[in-house]
Parts: structure tokens; sequence; C-alpha cells
């Protein structure tokens, strides 16, 4: 019998390319923010697919959801985040748009992951 690993996962591949894109972006944020905004894109960007591997590796259905959740939650995290660096002209438009637009597709495959997770552990 073969394990399935979170690696398999759409949702995780795709928030691995966020965190690759969210690093490319914050490189240019200004280098008085390394320590305030960009620590805090990065490891909320990071978080997304941690969490989603931390919570595929668990023995339960329900650890699973909490763990999607959180990572949904993070998302929601760098969505205010990107946001605050593009009004704060940190960026450029175009790179905010871009990396919410990645955000936004992460999120709504986190969100039809935790669906189908909830109506798994709905079905007895």
């Amino acid at each position: 019998m073969e394990i399935e690993s979170h690696k398999n996962l759409d949702v995780w591949k795709k928030a691995i390319q966020l965190v690759t894109l969210v690093y490319s972006v914050t490189k240019k944020l200004p280098k008085e923010e390394m320590y305030g905004l960009t620590s805090q894109m990065r490891r909320a960007a990071v978080s997304i697919p941690s969490n989603i591997a931390e919570g595929r590796s668990k023995r339960t259905t329900k650890e699973y959801i909490r763990y999607a959740n959180i990572a949904y939650g993070s998302a929601s995290e760098l969505e205010t985040q990107l946001i605050i660096a593009g009004n704060l002209g940190y960026l450029e438009e175009g790179d905010v748009a871009r990396a919410l637009a990645e955000l936004t597709d992460v999120a709504k495959m986190l969100y039809r992951l935790v669906c189908g997770l909830e109506k798994k552990l709905a079905t007895p």
C-alpha cells in the first residue's frame, strides 16, 4: 500500500510556488523592512504549505482540517501584508496583483480541501 504524501497535493504544489513568488517579490522591499514586513510576509507564505504538509501527516481528519484552517489563516495574513506593502508603495502594482492572484488560487484550493475533509468527516 502506497502512502499518500502531501507532495502529491495540488494545493501544496501551488503553495510552494507562491512561497517562491513571495520571496522574489519581497526582495524589492526596503532594507529597513527586513525584520518587519519582509519577515512577516515570508513567514506567512511558508506557513501555508508547511501546515498543509503537517496536517496531511496527522492521523485524523479532524486534525488535518485544523491544520488546513491554519494554512487558510496564514493565506489571509499574507493577503493583508501584500495589500499593506502595495499601499505603502513598497511593491509595484503588478507584483502585488500577481501575488494576490496566486494567493487567491491557493486560498480557493484550501477552501475546497477543507470542505472535502469536512464532508468526509460527516460521512459515517
